[in-house]
């Protein structure tokens, strides 16, 4: 069985901690370089759920998309949430490796897997990293459809691929509109804006887009008519756990590790019910009924939104 030192480098072979943003805090955040390694669960956000689940599952190593610590600290004390956390990985000796804005740019990163869970085809990065000569790294990805859809099936297609979640996919474009050409992105996308136009596609899949500038967007449409499509934060990032588990999986028979590596389908979005609006108008909306979205391992990820 390889250390974990063995495993991590072969992690920042992928996803080199040098091609993180200034601002990230990705790397190993918990873990003895000695310890052996034999199972490895990968997950979106390093919960107290994710790290009950590799213990349960006997894991030696936790892997996650997102930081367990982002900005600074005093305290990594148990009465805290992110405290207990490191408690729990620590005296079950799991250890913990962050791959986030590295991970997001590399090839193939992030918006690879996103573009082929909604089987695009991808043509190139959206923000080309100018420090790859190849010209495939780089933040989120332009893609091409294998055939012409409307909005409105296009935005079926995405809502069926990607893991189910309360919000669903939400839309800003006229839905019989043709659409040829994607950006996707990752995670929260509102700050490409400007590439995405610049880009010429027919529509932008991302999340978290936020009131003002999806609104600012959409009302220049004089200069750019595309459409908006806005999934989940955690549902347009969890394809990149199976693709990276794919990646471990391929090192560890090159290697001859005999590693098992699981995908964590715990579906960690915050949000956990949404109520549909019936009318478009508030002051004749009549009460609406709450549909609950999948909350545990055990409900399947590809049910409808």
């Amino acid at each position: 069985m390889p250390r974990l030192s063995e495993v991590i480098t072969a992690l920042e072979n992928l996803w080199p901690a040098a091609r993180a943003e200034s601002w990230d805090a990705v790397g190993t955040v918990v873990g003895d370089p000695d310890q052996e390694v034999t199972r490895v669960l990968f997950a979106v956000d390093p919960v107290q759920g994710i790290v009950d689940e590799a213990l349960k599952l006997g894991a030696d190593l936790l892997v996650t998309h997102h930081p367990l610590y982002l900005r600074g600290t005093t305290t990594v004390a148990a009465s805290t949430f992110k405290g207990r956390v490191v408690h729990t990985l620590i005296k079950n000796d799991i250890a913990l490796h962050v791959a986030h804005t590295n991970a997001d740019t590399a090839d193939p990163g992030v918006s690879d897997a996103l573009a082929g869970a909604l089987d695009l085809r991808v043509v190139r990065p959206l923000v080309p990293d100018p420090a790859d000569p190849s010209g495939r790294r780089g933040l989120g990805r332009i893609c091409e459809l294998d055939h012409p859809l409307s909005l409105r099936d296009f935005a079926a297609r995405a809502a069926e691929r990607l893991p189910a979640t309360a919000q669903g996919i939400r839309v800003a474009g006229d839905p019989e509109a043709v659409v040829r050409t994607v950006a996707v992105s990752g995670g929260s996308g509102d700050s490409l804006f400007e590439d995405v136009r610049a880009a010429g596609v027919d529509a932008f899949l991302t999340a978290d887009l936020r009131h003002h500038p999806a609104s600012e967007f959409m009302a220049d449409r004089a200069h750019s008519p595309l459409a908006l499509l806005d999934a989940a934060h955690w549902a347009t990032e969890w394809p990149w756990c199976e693709l990276a588990a794919a990646q471990l999986d391929e090192i560890s028979d090159r290697n001859g590790w005999d590693l098992r590596v699981h995908v964590s389908k715990t579906v960690t979005d915050p949000w956990t019910a949404h109520a549909a609006s019936a009318h478009p108008s508030p002051a004749t909306a009549p009460p609406t009924s709450a549909t609950r979205a999948p909350s545990s391992a055990t409900e399947p990820l590809g049910a409808p939104n």
